[in-house]
């Protein structure tokens, strides 16, 4: 059988990963699979046995050093059977597993000074219509990443106050749909065919309870985070731990904010992470390590990571990560 399928795995949980695969369907068709951070391997364990595949495209899924060999060795065998791989992301990445990613004539498009959203674009912008553009633009927002070079050309094309609304309009549609994986997939569709976020259906109701949601989030805020010497933390049951971050970090004067969540079907706490602008220290590096010894995994920005940590080690990887912010 001829191999002919051509796939994108994403991310699934934001406007970057989103972003990204609408102009990879736009650039190349093909079908899309969204994922969160420790998805991809099963999805790319389900991929080398598929005899159909010829070209893969992953975008904006971060390594860590609990995954990265296992990657490169799954690379290794989709590249042995003569698949195409292109590998587009903006974490960080330990040289040693660039250089054999590179050896295996992988086409690795990678800094860590754009989004993922914005590297397509730049990379394959002659087979992409224009509006492309307003995406990658919106994924460099809510990635706080349109400072950067390319990120604030693109922001410049377009009124920015319109940019803020569209990014806004589609990172809560986004964040509301995370337990809907045909709703996102049809989010991929819709911005591939070059329509505003806003023009989507139903989208701006989405945003407004979105916004409602977290509006009632502040108080509890307020009333429950705690503060340590160089971090504010908080648990969080009934909402996103990657929305809760954010107002930790705002309303505790620290320059570190933690929240996290138990997943229960897994018996793990997903945990968020966020520095404000003085942050000195690269969080992504610090918790990459720090989770692994833990048993877990993370990894990220400087100023934005997120961690998978056992039950019964959230509270020790709090205090670690404290102490190693000093």
């Amino acid at each position: 059988m001829a191999r002919t399928k051509v796939v994108c795995i994403s991310h699934k949980e934001d406007a970057d990963g989103i972003g990204a695969a609408s102009l990879i369907r736009q650039a190349f068709g093909g079908d899309t699979k969204l994922v969160d951070y420790p998805g991809l391997m099963t999805e790319l364990e389900q991929l080398r046995n598929d005899e159909s595949i010829k070209t893969v495209y992953i975008c904006d899924l971060g390594l860590s050093k609990t995954n990265q060999d296992q990657f490169v060795e799954l690379l290794k065998e989709l590249r042995k059977k003569r698949v195409s791989v292109t590998y587009i992301d903006h974490h960080d990445l330990e040289d040693g597993i660039k250089k054999k990613i590179k050896a295996l004539k992988v086409n690795l498009i990678h800094t860590v000074n754009e989004c993922t959203t914005v590297q397509v674009y730049n990379a394959f912008k002659s087979k992409l219509n224009d509006h492309s553009s307003l995406i990658a633009a919106c994924s460099a927002v809510t990635d706080y990443m349109e400072d950067r070079p390319l990120g604030s050309k693109l922001l410049q094309r377009f009124d920015r106050q319109f940019i803020l609304l569209e990014a806004t309009v589609l990172t809560f549609t986004i964040v509301s749909h995370q337990k809907d994986g045909e709703y996102l997939l049809y989010l991929v569709d819709e911005l591939s065919q070059l329509k505003y976020p806003h023009d989507i259906p139903n989208t701006f109701e989405f945003a407004r309870i979105q916004a409602e949601r977290i509006s009632g989030v502040i108080q509890k805020v307020k009333d429950n985070m705690k503060k340590m010497k160089n971090l504010a933390y908080m648990e969080v049951t009934d909402s996103g731990a990657s929305m809760v971050v954010n107002f930790v970090l705002g309303m505790s004067g620290k320059d570190v904010g933690v929240s996290y969540k138990f997943r229960e079907e897994k018996g793990i706490y997903a945990v968020s992470i966020r520095g404000s602008r003085s942050c000195k220290v690269h969080l992504g590096r610090i918790v990459n390590q720090l989770a692994t010894d833990l048993g877990g995994s993370g990894g990220g920005h400087d100023k934005a990571c997120g961690a998978v940590i056992p039950k019964e080690k959230i509270l020790q990887f709090v205090k670690k990560f404290n102490s190693k912010l000093n």
